[in-house]
């Protein structure tokens, strides 16, 4: 007979002492405890496999314990979250307790009440929302206007429910993962693991640990078993993006678990079953790369048995507007800014612009054009549209002088030193922030004399 599973819980705080003092409280009670001294780091341990409950505390530096709250619904709906809140914040963590917060804590704290709670917690779960009482994709997104875009939603809201393998296809920055999102969301896996594998940035030799796991002594360095996490999404949602880059023997590996629904760490004899649905996303066109020889047509088959395609920005410029009004309300709220004004003339350019980064890119930019902007108004020159030299066909050609190309230079060059130091100084991780290739971010960093220190280095390696 098994040994039961242990609860996972992540502890949240930018307060390493007290840290140490939950994980030890929590592991005395026979908890597996996650740490994370950030938001940010604990949106990645979240991404890297279930989590049971997350105690977290309300202000920290950078992501606070609200936005990292919102942030984590996104990937496990209905997480269980409990809050650790001083006296003078408790007004906050009520607010997160309408939201959907299960408990709050107020420091400093008993360590048997902490654990009191955790139990009462975890025995009575979270309260779940029917599915069919789930508003429709086009009420919870009134603002899109797009025929294109709303049918899309449609097709979401209809197979969202059922458990078929679908592929998104789309240019880079056009949301494929957010589709992904909604389609675990609204379904009935939804409160199981949303598992994301990016396909794309992990280097072959490393894929196949990654996704199938290993036991120890697989191969060198295999100190211990390790879950891949194809296992880690048992139960729940695997998304495999940027799914093209696979080489053809991951391929052959990957077709037998979507037909068998077994996997096989490296190193191992016994087959472990894994029930998940899968979603995978690529921007490249997959039935041309079956002709060319480059993918399995049988592999193809059977990640498309529902094709969803999202279209990119330019196409659907009508969406723009309420896009670049919601992100600028929501950068302003979530960095404590006052709100910027969007003038009409802002906003009639940003219809313009071709937009080659889609989405990604006009959130970038209008986050960058936030932060410069004068007068709490946002004009287009505050915009930070990196390695973009085209303007908008109908926008007005520049004034002469040299006052603007400089002003635009700076502004461009403050936005890759922020998304470096957003992203730790990883180069890699900054171009996505930025919504440019690697090769762009590098070209920038040499031609504005960036100097990325020791971490450059790192970022390199990493890349």
């Amino acid at each position: 007979m098994s040994a039961p599973v242990k609860p996972t819980v992540l502890v949240v705080d930018d307060d390493r002492s007290i840290l140490a003092v939950l994980e030890a409280r929590l592991s005395s009670f026979d908890y597996r405890v996650l740490t994370a001294a950030g938001g940010e780091e604990a949106l990645r341990l979240l991404k890297s496999g279930p989590v049971d409950l997350m105690i977290t505390d309300v202000k920290m530096p950078g992501l606070g314990g609200m936005d990292l709250f919102t942030a984590a619904q996104q990937i496990y709906p209905g997480l269980l979250v409990m809050f650790l809140t001083a006296y003078g914040t408790i007004p906050d963590a009520v607010k997160a307790m309408k939201a959907g917060a299960v408990e709050y804590l107020t420091k400093p704290f008993n360590g048997r009440e902490l654990v009191a709670k955790v139990q009462e917690v975890l025995k009575k779960g979270a309260p779940k929302q029917a599915l069919d009482s789930l508003p429709s994709l086009s009420e919870v997104f009134g603002g899109v206007k797009s025929p294109a875009m709303r049918e899309l939603y449609e097709l979401v809201d209809r197979i969202a429910r059922s458990d078929v393998n679908v592929l998104i296809l789309g240019e880079s920055g056009v949301g494929k993962e957010r589709i992904a999102h909604l389609l675990h969301q609204r379904g009935p896996r939804r409160e199981q693991p949303f598992v994301v594998v990016d396909c794309g940035s992990t280097p072959s030799g490393l894929l196949e640990s990654e996704l199938f796991g290993h036991v120890r002594g697989a191969f060198t360095h295999a100190i211990k078993d390790k879950k891949g996490l194809i296992e880690a999404a048992d139960k729940g949602t695997l998304f495999l993006d940027e799914i093209g880059n696979i080489s053809h023997d991951m391929q052959v590996r990957l077709l037998r678990f979507l037909e068998d629904k077994k996997i096989r760490k490296i190193g191992d004899l016994k087959e472990i079953p894994v029930n998940c649905r899968v979603i995978s996303a690529t921007n490249v066109d997959l039935r041309e790369e079956v002709v060319s020889g480059n993918f399995r047509e049988d592999l193809y088959y059977r990640l498309r048995v529902v094709t969803l395609k999202i279209p990119p920005l330019r196409e659907r410029r009508e969406d723009i507007p309420g896009l670049a009004q919601y992100f600028v309300e929501n950068f302003c709220k979530n960095q404590d800014l006052p709100l910027v004004k969007l003038p009409a003339e802002t906003v009639k350019w940003l219809c313009e612009y071709p937009w080659p980064g889609n989405v990604r890119e006009l959130k970038n930019a209008l986050e960058g054009g936030v932060v410069l902007c004068r007068d709490g108004v946002l004009r287009k020159s505050d915009l930070c549209l990196s390695g973009l030299p085209e303007e908008p066909q109908k926008s007005q050609a520049p004034a002469a002088g040299d006052t603007s190309a400089l002003s635009l230079e700076e502004s461009e060059r403050n936005a890759i030193l922020r998304a470096l130091q957003q992203a730790g100084f990883v180069q890699k991780e900054a171009a996505q922030l930025l919504g440019i290739s690697r090769r762009a971010i590098h070209y920038k960093i040499k031609k504005y004399g960036i100097d990325c220190g020791k971490r450059s280095n790192k970022s390199d390696e990493d890349e």
